[in-house]
């Protein structure tokens, strides 16, 4: 595969994943260019490993959490104002939808990559684990604590049958 083909395939869902963790288009903009960037230049060699992009996605990842190290303070964006990324303008969707994105924002920039990469890119714990380079439990324990500050969120109230118990059930 060529990279202009993979850029075809795959630029666009690097780009949604960059917004999922960092909930900001433009940064999500900025990690798929970087991710992107640091593939073009050795993509010789990306090119036959088994899954290249599981690497350029752990490039990608791996710049976030870097750039979420640096960052002195957490910037909350106060509106979505891309519509490619909302849901229909009904009132009561996007007023969930905006407690959710708050209560995400309030998490550890590692804890919101569990569970972006847990229930986002649907991967399993061993997954997670391998992408960061951590231990599975590790990766276990860190998407309970978030899960836990999730709920524990005082305008998030999450209903039985959700993230949790469907987890419980597949793994």
């Amino acid at each position: 595969m060529e990279f202009d083909e993979y850029f075809a395939a795959r630029g666009q869902q690097l780009v949604r994943l960059g917004f999922v963790l960092s909930g900001d288009h433009h940064a999500a903009e900025d990690l798929a260019q970087h991710a992107l960037m640091s593939a073009y230049r050795h993509w010789r060699r990306v090119r036959r490993i088994e899954d290249p992009h599981a690497y350029v996605r752990r490039i990608l990842v791996n710049a976030h959490l870097s750039a979420a190290r640096r960052r002195p303070s957490r910037e909350t964006p106060m509106a979505i104002a891309d519509s490619a990324f909302t849901e229909p303008d009904l009132a009561e969707a996007v007023a969930q939808h905006d407690v959710v994105w708050r209560a995400l924002a309030d998490l550890k920039p590692r804890e919101r990559t569990v569970l972006v990469l847990r229930y986002y890119e649907d991967l399993g714990y061993a997954s997670i684990a391998a992408l960061l380079g951590i231990q599975e439990s590790t990766a276990r324990a860190t998407a309970s604590h978030a899960l836990a500050a999730l709920k524990s969120s005082a305008e998030l109230a999450m209903p039985k049958g959700t993230i949790d118990e469907t987890d419980r059930r597949r793994t």
